[in-house]
């Protein structure tokens, strides 16, 4: 048996707000729009996201109303400058839960959140 991770689907609750973020915050250039389930490029791994009232319509799957407020997982994106990054999208306003920060293996990064609560970590190439 061979897995290939081909795309991560975040539910949401506010597409209008999801949207906005994704696409304008971070520039995330949509790949493929099909109602509220959209296709992000963002290189080998497709980002999408999809409200959850539409993935339990579709899927029959017991998707809860509302986030919960604790995180069970993280998204990362790689850039060439953390801290530019974090500055950029303090002044659009996005949420900063974590600041620079260099690890010990040489690594720096920081943690931002959506609208919706999910971590989403920013950090510099290993």
């Amino acid at each position: 048996m061979k897995f290939s991770m081909k795309y991560i689907i975040l539910y949401v609750n506010d597409f209008d707000k999801a949207m906005q973020f994704y696409n304008i915050v971070l520039k995330l250039p949509i790949k493929m729009q099909q109602d509220t389930y959209v296709e992000f490029d963002t290189g080998n791994t497709i980002l999408a996201i999809n409200t959850r009232k539409s993935v339990k319509e579709i899927t029959g799957l017991n998707i809860p109303e509302s986030a919960f407020t604790t995180q069970t997982f993280e998204v990362g994106f790689v850039v060439e400058d953390v801290q530019s990054t974090i500055n950029e999208l303090k002044q659009q306003g996005v949420i900063i839960i974590k600041e620079p920060i260099t690890k010990p293996w040489g690594q720096t990064v920081a943690y931002i959140a959506d609208p919706d609560g999910h971590f989403i970590e920013i950090c510099s190439e290993i």
